[in-house]
Order: structure tokens, then sequence, then C-alpha cells
């Protein structure tokens, strides 16, 4: 795997927090990857010793784990190394599990990781937090009322607004509802929810460097509802929010067909995107034209946090767990992205809001 020294964080930089993710999964293993190639140098795996170990082990390499007793200590550790913070309160016994299995133990754990994670980015000990994939039903099991890591980090952080965005190099999607059936989302897209929305992508697209960010809105219905035809939710909901959003200074634009919005805004080569972002209704809306570019580049952003936090755009593979051949590419990504927001929000913080 060739080397990526080219992401090395600054010198004195805070370093980043990456979570292990399920141990069942391939976090552990992507994120050994990710150190292998010096990717994830200026980052501190918030984990499990043992499981780590064992990562290393299945990704074919000898890089040693080494054990920190204080965040403040991850700029002492060597280069070709893992740095591993313990997280206190783990189930023992975690890298003697089977691997690729939903198990309760396995969703505590993660969470657990999560939970630390936050309280590091809130005390401002981090620089941003990238998490490694947690399995849903594993983390239920565990008794965890969260449906995913957005909602989590979103409750550990106070419960301000949050969205879910999804980016890649040529497509930036934001979602109005996340995890939930899509009966319940349908209830779900309402004034407020497209109007807040739309301010938290526009002031995190900001916050990323676009000074004027051209924000698409998808339509609920099949061609926007074509005039009220197909569905009013358009006429009554979402044009209205996309008015109110430009009021404020916003550069909102639609609602669009949500079968062509997206292409519209692709940024390919010989095709400049019309926008910036497109704000979907919905989970699939959004994320099945982002995913169907290449699972391997997306990364998934919390747009609303106080702190930085990415991670990569797939699940835990557990078909693939233990193997050491899952790709590390949108890890890696994620860890880009994080550095780069982490820097923006340092130097930027105080950019203009809308």
């Amino acid at each position: 795997m060739p080397s990526d020294k080219t992401l090395a964080p600054q010198e004195h930089a805070l370093p980043l927090a990456l979570t292990m993710g399920d141990p069942n999964g391939i976090g552990p293993e992507i994120i050994a990857m990710a150190c292998a190639c010096g990717a994830a140098d200026g980052c501190v795996v918030l984990g499990d010793l043992e499981v780590m170990r064992r990562a290393a082990r299945q990704v074919g390499g000898m890089l040693p784990v080494v054990e920190l007793e204080d965040i403040r200590d991850a700029a002492d550790v060597p280069p070709d190394c893992i740095p591993l913070l313990p997280v206190a309160g783990l189930p023992a016994g975690l890298a003697d599990m089977r691997q690729g299995c939903i198990d309760a133990q396995a969703g505590a754990a993660a969470a657990a990781c999560i939970r630390a994670a936050a309280e590091l980015a809130l005390a401002g000990e981090v620089a941003g937090i990238v998490t490694a994939p947690i399995h849903k039903e594993a983390l239920a099991a565990a008794g965890e009322p969260y449906p995913g890591h957005t909602e989590f980090l979103q409750d550990l952080a106070g419960g301000a607004p949050v969205r879910m965005m999804l980016a890649n190099d040529e497509l930036r999607t934001v979602l109005v509802t996340i995890h939930e059936s899509l009966r319940t989302a349908l209830a779900g897209v309402t004034y407020d929810a497209v109007l807040q929305t739309i301010r938290i992508t526009h002031d995190g697209l900001r916050r990323m460097g676009l000074e004027h960010p051209r924000v698409a809105v998808a339509g609920l219905n099949p061609h926007a509802g074509e005039g009220g035809r197909f569905g009013d939710d358009e006429l009554r909901i979402i044009g209205p929010a996309i008015q109110a959003a430009c009021a404020e200074g916003i550069d909102a634009r639609g609602p669009f067909a949500p079968d062509t919005v997206f292409m519209r805004a692709r940024h390919a080569q010989g095709h400049p995107g019309e926008f910036d972002v497109v704000v979907a209704m919905y989970h699939d809306q959004g994320l099945i034209p982002v995913k169907y570019l290449g699972v391997e580049h997306g990364v998934n952003v919390t747009l609303g946090l106080p702190f930085v936090r990415t991670s990569p755009d797939h699940g835990t593979a557990f078909d693939l767990a233990g193997a050491g051949t899952a790709s590390p590419a949108s890890l890696i990504a994620a860890i880009r992205m994080a550095r780069s927001l982490s820097a923006d929000m340092s130097v930027g913080s105080s950019a203009p809001q809308p």
C-alpha cells in the first residue's frame, strides 16, 4: 500500500480521535491499514488493546500498538505505530469474540468508544472525531436507543439540531430526515425541518470554505410534484421553506425533480456542477446517488455539531471481517476531510453566519 505521508498533521496540532467501531467488523482492520501507510498519522485510536493487536496481525503487518495513558501523550508516539488510548469499562474478551457476528458486547464496546471520543472533543482535547463503522443491531442489543452515529453524537453534544452530509469529490448531499422508516420520514418533511436543513447546510459549507454555497433542494414527489398533480408537498412545504431561506440571504433553489437534480449538481470532468450541494428529503433519496459514484470515496460528515465528526460511508462489512482485505480508502478520505475541517474551524470559526 502506498505511503500517504502528505496527510501528516502539523507539529503540536491536536490529534484526531479515531474510534475503533464494532470490534466484530472491519473497523479495526481498516484503521490498522491506515496507520500502516501513514494516512492516520496524528490520530489516536480509542478502543481495545487486544482488538487492535489482532487487527494489526490480520492485515499482515507487524505494526506495534502503543498504549497511551493520556491523550496528550500522542505527540510522543514514534511513527509506524498504532497509538491507542484504552477506553475504560470495555467488556472483557473482545478480541476472542467471533468476528462477523452481531453481539451485544461488541455494540456496548462501540458505544463506549463513541462516548469517550465525544467527551474528548467537547473538552477541546482533540481536533475532531473520525468514527469507524458500527452495527446498528449490535448497538440496539447493547441497550442503546440510537439508530446511528448521527443521533448518538447529537445527544452527547446536547441535542442541538444536526444533519447528515455524505460527500465525495463529485457530489454532496444533506438529508432532511435520516434513520427512520420511509413512512415516518415522509411525515418528517415539514416546513421547519426543510428550512432548518437548508440553514445548517449553508452554514456547514461556509465553514468548509465555500463563501457562497449554491444549495439545490430536491422535491419529495416524482417530478417535484408536477405542479401539484403528483402531490402538493412542494407547493405547501418545500417551496415556501426555500423562499424563506432566500429571504435570509441563502442561495437556495428548487424544488427540483429528484431524478435529475443530482446529475445537475455532480462535478465531473468536463461537467462542472450547477450546485455545491443537494438537500434531499429522505435517506435513500440522497445517499444512493453518492454511493453509486463509489463507496470507497465517500465521507459522512455530521453538520451542526460543536466539533468535527466524519466517518467512512460504508458499514461493518461482517462478510469481510477478519480477512484483512477490506479497503481503507473511505476511512482515509474521512481522516483527510476531518483534518481539513478542523483546520478550517481553528482559523475560520468566526466565519460570518447567515
